[in-house]
């Protein structure tokens, strides 16, 4: 049958006249919309990069379920960064190209079909709707997914989208109420997806430095032993490293967890070609194991969100720092975020309207832009 329709107001270019508006104001438009890095690839990435130009992993076939060193830096990442033992609970792991495509073909690789619904929550990142679309499944969007009576005694419900640290609102998800979300969904056979690509940004309790010990906190893994009852069983994890390393071009993410699944899963996708240049490989492995510059970027965005949410008030919204993710997720001050759009961009300012995401009486500003465009920023938000 192949893809089904898709639809969804997910669409960058519904900003474009907003930018034309912007572009013309004074100073210029400064772009805090699209989630996009900025800064410099760490060097140890770049080295590892140029190392593997010419390994036999370059001018041969890549492998799809990754190289050996690349399978043994996400074990040690998730056992450094996540208090997981992926060994331990029985889980296998698959690079992808990118956290978007893994979440656009999950439904799909997991063969849902018209009868199967997919749980997702209301407000949240589009690309799980329209991955439940393209596989003809149907989605049901719901307020918490931590209700669990909310879509546990719905028929068909087969999996469970979870995001957290959540793109666009922050929320940050207990321990406790992730493995209220996993076990519900093995009562009835679901399998529960796990979003975690902000998992290193998490600010509650955050220092601003990256001289501290250890300013990364992570956020709970649905993985965890505590969370998943000490066995993968029916739960995938997605991670990238687009964030935590600035590697959003080099489009390197993976999906691990239920050895099961995550077999089918690399079958399929060494069948149509969805492989890790071998290069990259050899780069990913690097980012996942230099944490140093983890925490480098770790306290950039500690800085440039504060700035961010004090501007932010200064200009008349309701908002403090987000729990996690990089985002602030305010509510329009007119009450639709169309109308904030155009009076921010008199003022050169670019933000997302929240209808992407599911709430068009909010917006999302993005601190992936420079230490210079977010200071012009709060300057003019304070005018």
């Amino acid at each position: 049958m192949g893809f089904h329709e898709f639809s969804s107001p997910y669409d960058w270019s519904r900003i474009a006249a907003y930018k034309r508006t912007a572009k013309a104001a004074f100073g210029g438009m400064i772009d805090l919309s699209v989630g996009s890095p900025v800064d410099p690839v760490p060097d140890s990435v770049r080295k590892a990069l140029a190392v593997a130009a010419n390994d036999p992993n370059a001018y041969g076939y890549p492998a799809t379920a990754g190289t050996a060193d690349l399978r043994a830096a996400i074990a040690e990442w998730f056992s450094a960064a996540r208090n997981v033992d992926l060994q331990a609970i029985h889980a296998d792991v698959v690079p992808t190209v990118g956290s978007k495509e893994g979440v656009a073909l999950m439904a799909s690789l997991l063969h849902f079909g018209e009868d199967d619904v997919v749980v997702q929550p209301k407000v949240s990142y589009p690309t799980y709707e329209i991955g439940t679309q393209l596989a003809g499944a149907q989605v049901l969007k719901v307020d918490d997914v931590a209700d669990v009576a909310s879509w546990r005694n719905v028929p068909g419900v087969k999996a469970v989208w979870v995001n957290s640290p959540c793109n666009p609102t922050g929320e940050v998800y207990s321990a406790e109420r992730m493995a209220g979300i996993v076990a519900a969904a093995r009562e009835i056979g679901a399998v529960v997806l796990s979003d975690e690509c902000y998992a290193l940004m998490q600010w509650r309790g955050a220092t601003n430095s990256a001289d501290d010990d250890d300013p990364l906190q992570s956020t709970p893994c649905a993985l965890r032993s505590d969370v998943c009852a000490g066995s993968a069983e029916g739960v995938l994890v997605l991670y990238s490293l687009s964030k935590q390393s600035n590697m959003a071009g080099y489009r390197t993410a993976f999906i691990a967890g239920d050895e099961s699944l995550i077999a089918s899963m690399s079958a399929y996708r060494k069948q149509i070609g969805q492989i890790i240049p071998g290069p990259v490989q050899a780069a990913m492995a690097a980012g996942l194991r230099d944490l140093e510059s983890v925490k480098v970027q770790h306290a950039r965005y500690r800085e440039r969100l504060g700035v961010l949410v004090s501007a932010l008030r200064a200009y008349g919204y309701c908002t403090d720092m987000p729990d996690g993710a990089l985002y602030v997720w305010v509510r329009a001050k007119s009450g639709d975020c169309w109308t904030d759009m155009e009076q921010l961009a008199k003022i050169g300012i670019i933000a997302s309207p929240g209808e992407f995401y599911g709430a068009p009486e909010c917006l999302r500003f993005s601190a992936t832009a420079s230490d210079e465009a977010i200071a012009s920023a709060a300057e003019r938000l304070a005018r």
